[in-house]
């Protein structure tokens, strides 16, 4: 396969419920999920609201990858950015992360970003190479469903 798609093979559309199962699959194998967040609840939870939304690249038929924006009403958040393997280093998850900033733009958002767990130095470098840089902040949280 080609290093680079040509202009037109890949369309980043608005999720349509027919690509659910194939969408959560996909999250799945981009080790995406863990077993403490239903990825069902958190598709459905997104589809639920207007300050959210899930983008889908296509290449042809074919379900190339995902990327899932919110706005916070400050920052924009994206979750769930994966990218089919074959998939890979053909541009599409640039393309996934244009268009993410491009709906959080149209949304008055100010700034982009997001969490990688700390291990996956190859997600980290990803996104340094679009640009983004790591914050000098601590996430902290609070399980709020019992799940530890």
């Amino acid at each position: 396969m080609s290093t680079q798609l040509r202009s037109g093979d890949l369309q980043i559309v608005v999720f349509d419920p027919s690509d659910r199962e194939a969408v959560v699959d996909l999250w799945r194998r981009c080790d995406l999920t863990r077993p403490w967040n239903n990825p069902y609840a958190d598709l459905d939870t997104t589809l639920s609201s207007p300050a959210s939304t899930l983008l889908v690249a296509r290449i042809g038929e074919s379900l190339a990858g995902t990327v899932m924006v919110g706005f916070d009403g400050h920052r924009g958040w994206v979750y769930y950015l994966g990218v089919e393997p074959k998939h890979r280093r053909l541009g599409v998850g640039r393309r996934l992360m244009e268009e993410a900033e491009a709906w959080l733009r149209e949304r008055g958002a100010s700034k982009i970003q997001l969490m990688v767990r700390d291990t996956n130095a190859a997600a980290i470098g990803f996104y340094e190479r679009l640009g983004m840089e790591r914050q000098r902040v601590v996430t902290i949280g609070k399980r709020l469903d019992g799940n530890a």
